[in-house]
């Protein structure tokens, strides 16, 4: 559907043949759609064309023979089509292996919507499911029938489940949460015998021990649908083989998705299938195109438990030279594979924010640094946190694991005009699948809108302004010297020669200064919580700040002094300046963010903001020694 979509927005005529009876639906969502979750209407495509000159869906239709010398394809009913470019996309069909009594009634399989619809309707009699395989496909089986309330166990006869995308450590951790929900899990054990005399009763294991059980759902893999491609004389492997291109032995047939095989490898996720969908379209239209091997990525939920891995993470734990680092801390762990310096695959069982970076980092083989790993031995993140943010993810980085989107062409679509998640989904396709990407696109399409500006902006730049320019003033100008010969009614005299006023000026600027301090550790003081919000706090602590500055004026006629008392000065100033700077960027935070300085995650004020506390730090120092020099001299 992928490709035919394409095609028909491209201008071409589309005819697409589907052996299923049923309008094209959302696989990876079966698993909510046999937990009750959804309805079998809201599984199906949102955005599928209706039948019009150029675009034919044609259900039921399952192809019999392809005549490829007369380039037309025969159906079951006899039907005849013709074409003059054919793509076949039969994907894949469950395995089911050769256990005696597999034939038994009760044994059913899960992959597509005519098995979720008969285990819906077993689900209604069932007490008792075992479930053969505890890959990414048996675990949401087994999660669909425990949410209809059937007791459930699953069989893995790897020593972990999910083998190919995890270790034992975090296979281990992920029984743990799987069995928390009351699915009892059993590894390390073959099953011999599925029993019954009539129907399922029970399982044989490997190891002698039986289980009881009503209902059997095998999910031991899938094998590629070659059969038209065998009958056709189209080269095949374990997959119908193709070039970069996706053409076959036959170039006016191509194949995509999970019946290809692309470099003798073929692929089981929705993500490589869209872009092998892509790669296909750009060809048969005229542009430039190559499919690329693709690492395997999987970021998901299984039964309540979010696991990632990135890599060839089988190979990597037994290849020479490859280092491993691991930490887990309440329930979460992850582990990383570093080949020669740079990130090679990665597992992890909970969450990790990181997931969509880490994933990048392993596709484009950056470095990692012993920096890097420092931090995730101790926390478990390469990262700092704030760096993580979607706006500021690099474009390369997949966004959506299912459908391989990434953070380019989500900000692509949003450059194009769309505004809101479902949006970018129809045009992009992300989130449309799991969802599970969902929240990353609000915060991009958050990060993507037109920066709203802060409250009060407008009187924050005002004051900061005030403050930068008489800040600057001492620095640039110098100070305001002195009068020359005594004059009792010059207000200079007055203030910087009495020494009761100037004992006033100075209390009053300490005042103030402290004022201002305690404000700085307003969103520690909760109580003050009651006596207004943030903004307006804010903006009191840049008067105080513009206050004290005027304060220091009265005190010293901006005469920095020298020695201890210059010290104190210099900082004085430069502690207001800075905060001026910081004002600045608050104030014109939306300006400066629309024209892509900072973001919502780092904004433009961040730097600045801490600069001014460190200028700080040693005022407090500086104005006690100050004030116990003045008095001792």
């Amino acid at each position: 559907m992928r490709a035919a979509q394409s095609l028909q927005r491209a201008g071409q005529s589309v005819t697409v043949l589907s052996a299923e009876a049923l309008p094209p639906y959302n696989r990876v969502r079966l698993t909510p759609l046999l937990g009750g979750d959804v309805q079998f209407g809201e599984i199906t495509l949102p955005d599928a064309p209706e039948n019009s000159d150029s675009f034919h869906l044609e259900l039921g239709q399952r192809v019999r023979r392809i005549e490829r010398e007369d380039k037309r394809v025969i159906a079951a009913d006899g039907s005849v089509w013709t074409y003059d470019t054919l793509i076949i996309a039969t994907g894949s069909s469950a395995f089911v292996p050769g256990i005696p009594g597999k034939d038994l009634p009760g044994v059913y399989t899960f992959r597509s919507a005519e098995d979720a619809s008969a285990l819906l309707a077993r689900s209604f009699s069932a007490r008792r499911v075992a479930v053969i395989g505890g890959g990414l496909l048996g675990l949401e089986a087994a999660r669909g029938m425990r949410q209809r309330g059937c007791d459930v166990t699953v069989i893995e006869h790897e020593n972990r489940l999910m083998p190919r995308q995890l270790d034992a450590q975090g296979g281990a951790r992920l029984k743990d949460k799987i069995e928390e929900i009351g699915v009892q899990v059993v590894t390390g054990q073959a099953v011999k015998e599925i029993s019954g005399p009539y129907r399922v009763t029970g399982l044989s294991l490997s190891n002698g021990e039986t289980i009881d059980c009503d209902t059997v759902i095998i999910c031991t893999g899938v094998r590629a649908n070659l059969k038209l491609a065998q009958e056709s004389k189209l080269a095949f492997n374990r997959g119908i083989i193709v070039d970069d291109q996706m053409r076959t032995s036959d170039p006016d047939i191509f194949a995509v998705g999970e019946c290809a095989e692309h470099q003798s490898q073929l692929y089981g996720l929705v993500g490589p299938g869209y872009a092998q969908a892509d790669v296909a379209v750009a060809t048969l239209t005229g542009q430039e195109s190559r499919f690329t091997p693709q690492l395997p990525a999987t970021k998901l939920k299984v039964i309540g438990a979010e696991v990632f891995s990135v890599g060839e993470v089988e190979q990597l734990e037994v290849k020479p030279g490859v280092k491993s680092y691991s930490w887990s801390e309440d329930g979460t762990y992850r582990r990383v594979f570093i080949d020669r310096g740079t990130l090679a695959g990665a597992i992890a069982v909970g969450g990790w924010s990181q997931a969509s970076r880490i994933q990048d980092a392993v596709e484009q083989g950056l470095s990692i640094y012993p920096w890097n790993l420092f931090r995730f031995r101790r926390t478990g993140v390469f990262w700092p946190e704030e760096d993580l943010a979607p706006d500021g993810m690099p474009d390369t980085a997949t966004l959506c694991n299912c459908t391989g989107v990434t953070c380019g062409q989500v900000r692509g679509a949003l450059a194009g005009g769309c505004t809101s998640v479902d949006a970018v989904s129809l045009e992009t396709g992300a989130g449309g699948v799991c969802g599970t990407c969902r929240p990353l696109i609000e915060e991009l399409v958050d990060a993507g809108a037109k920066p709203q500006p802060l409250p009060l902006w407008k009187p924050v730049l005002a004051f900061s302004a005030l403050a930068f320019l008489g800040a600057i003033y001492p620095l640039l100008l110098g100070y305001v010297p002195l009068p020359e010969s005594y004059d009792a009614d010059s207000l200079r005299t007055w203030l910087w020669r009495d020494n009761i006023v100037k004992q006033w000026s100075g209390f009053i600027l300490l005042g103030m200064t402290l004022a201002a301090f305690v404000l700085g550790l307003r969103k520690r003081i909760r109580f003050m919580d009651r006596l207004g919000g943030f903004a307006g706090w804010r903006l009191v602590h840049n008067v105080i700040g513009l206050a004290a500055l005027a304060g220091f004026f009265a005190h010293t006629g901006f005469n920095l002094g020298s020695g201890w008392n210059l010290a104190l000065g210099l900082t004085f100033v430069g502690s207001i300046l800075i905060g001026a700077v910081a004002g600045l960027a608050t104030g014109g935070d939306h300006e400066l963010r629309a024209r892509r300085i900072g973001s919502s995650r780092k904004p433009p004020r961040k730097l600045p903001t801490w600069v001014h506390i460190l200028t700080l730090w040693p005022l407090p120092a500086l104005l006690l020694f100050h004030v116990l020099a003045s008095y001792a001299f």
